[in-house]
């Protein structure tokens, strides 16, 4: 049980685009009437993310409470990044009552659990619970490879192979680190769909987890805080394909971002990122692009080749009417050339 002197907080991990930002918008418009904090990691050095919640900044959820960890994951900077940060949110007054750590898509969980057995917070801390959001439509479809095809056929020619993809591993782990699993996006998954899911998620579970179905992030709060599971006292019952490695790196992922002219019709951007996503195994796109005759902003987020986009707010006096976007994906699929020319073109 957790030591209620402690501030919780809540760690809430999952995979790229699963919908992680959208809910913990959700937590800040609805925070049961608790003074919350919010830690975003992005990966990449555009915080989109960030940006996006400062945007919806409430009384009980200001500005000032919501800090950004850009350009690394928390998972791999807890001394200079992580805990001087617990430390600013801690240092506020009035204090948070808990705090939201959203990481980023690629993070692993379980190193950031144990970041908070530091002596400088362990006393102060506690972890709450860990919430994984899985994106039901690509659970479903096995998206954890960019060739499954090829991995299996691999497998199935020597019973001695037991590869598994760096996608796969991320996820794995964060179905194994969590507490309850939020099944996103099941409109887009259908009844049969969700039903992989959910058979995928209990096979990777080491546990038998609570997994619910969200929409765009609406979910009771008292569902997922308060959960008193002190985390970081519970690692054991958590498994990692990382236990007993001394340090991990990012080096099969890598980010590129690519500057955009103002645009003439967002539907010719969307059409270039599903392109890029078929062509190079894309696995995100997010950022912000300038509508010609437009005053609003455009944002733009993508999940492989399923695009999203929306204006979220005008351009600011002066402000240089001028897209940016960052693209994630596997290290040997990220030719910076050719995802230039697909974007810029």
């Amino acid at each position: 049980m957790s030591d209620l002197s402690k501030l919780p907080v809540t760690v809430i991990t999952g995979f790229l685009g699963s919908g992680k930002t959208t809910l913990v918008r959700h937590l800040m418009q609805n925070p049961q009437g608790k003074r919350l904090a919010v830690i975003v990691n992005e990966f990449g050095d555009v915080g989109v993310d960030g940006e996006i919640l400062k945007s919806c900044a409430i009384p009980d959820c200001p500005a000032e409470n919501i800090l950004e960890l850009a350009n690394g994951c928390i998972c791999c900077t807890v001394a200079d990044d992580f805990i001087p940060t617990i430390e600013a949110l801690m240092a506020l007054d009035p204090r948070p009552e808990h705090i939201l750590i959203e990481t980023s898509g690629l993070a692993l969980p379980k190193p950031l659990l144990k970041a908070f057995d530091w002596p400088d917070i362990r006393s102060r801390i506690t972890v709450d619970g860990v919430i994984a959001l899985a994106d039901a439509e690509a659970v479903a479809a096995g998206r954890f490879a960019p060739n499954v095809a090829a991995v299996d056929a691999q497998r199935a020619a020597d019973d001695s192979l037991d590869h598994e993809t760096p996608l796969s591993e991320v996820f794995e782990d964060q179905i194994s680190c969590a507490d309850i699993i939020l099944l996103t996006k099941p409109d887009l998954a259908g009844t049969d769909g969700v039903a992989r899911a959910k058979e995928t998620i209990a096979a990777e579970a080491p546990r038998p987890l609570p997994v619910i179905e969200v929409a765009e992030g609406a979910v009771d709060p008292r569902v997922i805080l308060g959960l008193g599971a002190a985390a970081e006292d519970d690692l054991n019952a958590r498994p990692s394909h990382h236990d007993g490695v001394p340090e991990h790196d990012h080096d099969d992922f890598e980010s590129i971002v690519v500057d955009i002219a103002e645009i003439a019709d967002p539907a010719e951007l969307t059409a270039k990122i599903e392109a890029l996503a078929k062509m190079h195994n894309i696995l995100r796109v997010k950022g912000y692009a300038a509508v010609a005759g437009k005053p609003m902003r455009l944002l733009v987020q993508a999940v492989g080749a399923r695009v999203r986009s929306q204006f979220d707010r005008p351009w600011a006096p002066g402000e240089p009417r001028q897209g940016r976007l960052v693209v994630i994906g596997e290290h040997d699929d990220m030719d910076d050339t050719a995802i230039r020319d697909v974007l810029a073109g």
